[in-house]
């Protein structure tokens, strides 16, 4: 007969297969009510949640209530500074303009802007010397060249834009990359530029659906938030031993993603990866997970089946597609193919993966567990330095090692307030 903790999951999981119901639901209700405009049912993107887990917020808070982008158009042709503003919708972002680069050069010491939209063909000071101002400068303002002429990809390159839009455009086109520089998810589909007053009117409309959208897109996700930390939280009251283990080694995995590779938070499934990492040991029952002791080897399999059970259990669900079903297979691989479930070595390891084995291990080593005692963090340390190159990947020892006391100092926190 099935457990308590058991029961409590197995709730849980269906919970949150009913929240991935309701957001297609209101998914396809947005798309009914706003046109032919296509949007991905991916999460939000994860800016929101670095910019929270910096502050050392829990996951669990409130919801979030996103911060305007703050973008600074630069264009000496104020019918299309207006269609660009207009476009652009004011509850998502904070907008200044500009006519040359000469007043855009004042402005932005104070704006401070994040994404610069930049005519090329400006009076004075042209938009590619600008721009290579710009991305030389200290804040190095993420920047779209606008242009009606074709530039070559040397050009582009020496002048250190991040992404070109060609006139004529479509408003769909300029959200698109706004929110792609900026690692937000946005409709995509282009539509065939018109005559300014259509376009004009289209903006306007445009921005009003990407609004609604944007709001309804927030909610899920903080429904997708909620239903992930009662998932973590019923999966530590099965195994009392871990504490505040699931939250611990998705604040180390978060760090060392930023140290090894920051451009992988881009990926909205890690973080839901890291904290449902163990999931399925949901299947593993209490007296093996709550042995004091070695296991034998018939336990042991039974053990090493978790990762599997996991991706069984989360196979399907949008948010999880990605990095982070990855990483709930295969974080027990190691770098010398030694470990489960697939003897994965080297490289063929997930990169997210081979990132989370350490986070995961870090936090094995300096916990209770019911077979043995917690080593100390300094001992620890040095049994990843030891297992470089064996256990785990190198370069992912060497990103530890650039944060190891930012991780030190969460490993105290985290600590603190399981006891």
């Amino acid at each position: 007969m099935p457990d308590w903790g058991t029961w409590v999951l197995v709730w849980i999981l269906v919970w949150l297969a009913v929240s991935v119901l309701v957001a297609l639901v209101v998914g396809a209700l947005i798309r009914a009510g706003g046109g032919a405009v296509e949007r991905t049912d991916r999460a939000a993107a994860l800016s929101v949640a670095a910019s929270r887990r910096r502050e050392g917020a829990s996951i669990a808070g409130p919801a979030p209530e996103l911060e305007r982008e703050r973008i600074l158009i630069i264009d000496d042709d104020p019918g299309l500074r207006l269609l660009l503003r207009t476009t652009l919708p004011l509850t998502e972002f904070d907008v200044e303009e500009a006519e040359s680069a000469e007043v855009a050069a004042d402005t932005a010491r104070f704006f401070r802007p994040d994404v610069v939209i930049l005519d090329v063909g400006l009076p004075g000071t042209d938009g590619l010397t600008f721009c290579r101002e710009l991305k030389g400068s200290a804040r190095s303002p993420h920047v779209i060249l606008l242009t009606g002429a074709e530039l070559g990809a040397d050009a582009l390159r020496s002048a250190g834009a991040d992404a070109i839009l060609r006139k004529p455009f479509s408003p769909v086109e300029l959200l698109t990359l706004v929110d792609k520089v900026s690692n937000v998810i946005t409709p995509s589909p282009p539509v065939s530029a018109g005559e300014s007053e259509q376009l004009l009117i289209y903006a306007r409309d445009l921005s009003r659906v990407v609004e609604v959208e944007r709001r309804q897109r927030r909610l899920l996700e903080h429904a997708y938030r909620q239903t992930v930390t009662a998932l973590v939280d019923a999966l530590e009251a099965k195994d009392r031993s871990t504490g505040l283990h699931g939250r611990r080694v998705e604040r180390y995995g978060l760090e060392l993603v930023e140290a090894f590779d920051e451009s992988l938070v881009a990926d909205p499934s890690l973080e839901y990866g890291f904290l449902l990492h163990d999931v399925g040991k949901i299947g593993v029952p209490e007296a093996i997970l709550r042995k004091p002791g070695p296991l034998d080897a018939s336990e042991r399999r039974v053990m090493q089946r978790h990762p599997e059970l996991g991706v069984e259990l989360l196979r399907g669900i949008p948010m999880l597609e990605g990095a982070g079903l990855e990483v709930v297979r295969s974080h027990h691989e190691r770098w010398d193919g030694r470990g489960y479930p697939d003897g994965l070595a080297g490289e063929e390891i997930p990169v997210a993966a081979r990132i989370f084995a350490l986070a995961d291990a870090l936090d094995a080593m300096t916990s209770d567990r019911p077979y043995r005692k917690r080593l100390s963090w300094s001992a620890a340390v040095d049994e990843i330095l030891v297992g470089s190159n064996s256990q785990f990947d190198p370069q992912v020892v060497a990103a530890f090692a650039q944060r190891e006391q930012r991780l030190r100092r969460i490993c105290v926190d985290l600590t603190e307030r399981a006891a």
